[in-house]
């Protein structure tokens, strides 16, 4: 898995870091309960697709997930361009470059008693730069 940290980290930007890389992971593993360790139960995934707004809670969002690691996962590469923290409230940018489609994840986390947790996901997808 080949991900690339922008910025450095300051402690409470690693820590808000922690689910990231808990959705990085389950990404690459294609593997749903890594996804529910990142979010809380009550998040969305949303996105525009073809015009249409799309807004997925995190059950429907985990059945898209079969365990079985795609087949590029190996050329795939993540940057984190920013993590940004107010209190208790977060915001990280993640690019996922796949291929012929680059997806950018916007990530709004919140700051909870069980740690810091992803609220939402809001992601576009475009063509990857040649």
């Amino acid at each position: 898995m080949n991900v690339i940290f922008r910025p450095q980290f300051t402690e409470e930007q690693a820590a808000v870091m922690d689910p990231v890389k808990q959705y990085i992971e389950g990404h690459a593993r294609n593997d749903a309960s890594f996804m529910r360790k990142a979010f809380l139960p009550t998040a969305h995934i949303e996105s525009m697709r073809d015009g249409e707004f799309t807004s997925w809670p995190l059950d429907v969002y985990c059945q898209r997930f079969n365990g079985v690691p795609a087949a590029d996962e190996s050329e795939r590469q993540r940057i984190v361009d920013w993590v940004d923290v107010h209190g208790t409230a977060a915001s990280v940018r993640l690019r996922l470059i796949h291929g012929a489609t680059t997806f950018t994840d916007y990530f709004v986390l919140l700051k909870t008693a069980d740690g810091w947790k992803i609220a939402n996901k809001a992601f576009h997808g475009e063509p990857t730069a040649a």
